[in-house]
């Protein structure tokens, strides 16, 4: 049986900021519901997704801002954020981890070094440009915190 996952219900303060954000992204407006003053629905999706996102009023319980390491995975990072600084978005510089970690700085950009395994992050693309290595980051306007990662050859079995 396959689970897919299909969306994320991300917490902003604003929803037509929101909203706007996220168009000037690039995401696609799917839906944008509102029967009653209490609860509203903004249905996106990002270009080339099966997965979504829903912002809104009277749809979550957690805190604005709040979400940190949201991925969207793209198969060229300079690219990808080239074209994303072109619509408006402040996008960071790209880096790579010097231990070739996974990047577990979610918090707003800022590299956090745990007890076990810290990240020293260097500037540029992983030099060898190996997949699931590059990275840069940007926040929606609450502060919820997105990824780029450059993937362009899938783990075995993906």
């Amino acid at each position: 049986m396959d689970l897919k996952f299909e969306l994320l219900v991300v917490p902003v303060s604003d929803v037509d900021r929101a909203k706007a954000f996220y168009e000037k992204a690039g995401f696609h407006l799917d839906v944008d519901e509102a029967p009653h003053d209490g609860w509203r629905l903004v249905h996106l999706t990002p270009p080339g997704s099966e997965a979504s996102i829903i912002i809104g009023k009277g749809l979550t319980p957690a805190a604005p801002g709040s979400y940190q390491g949201l991925y969207l995975i793209v198969t060229d990072i300079e690219e990808a954020r080239t074209n994303l600084i072109n619509r408006g978005i402040d996008v960071s510089d790209i880096f790579h981890d010097a231990n070739g970690l996974l990047y577990h700085g979610h918090d707003n950009g800022q590299v956090t070094h745990h007890a076990e395994g810290g990240q020293e992050r260097l500037a540029g693309p992983h030099p060898d440009r190996t997949s699931y290595a590059s990275y840069a980051t940007f926040t929606d306007p609450d502060g919820n915190g997105w990824v780029l990662q450059e993937i362009t050859q899938r783990l075995p079995g993906r």
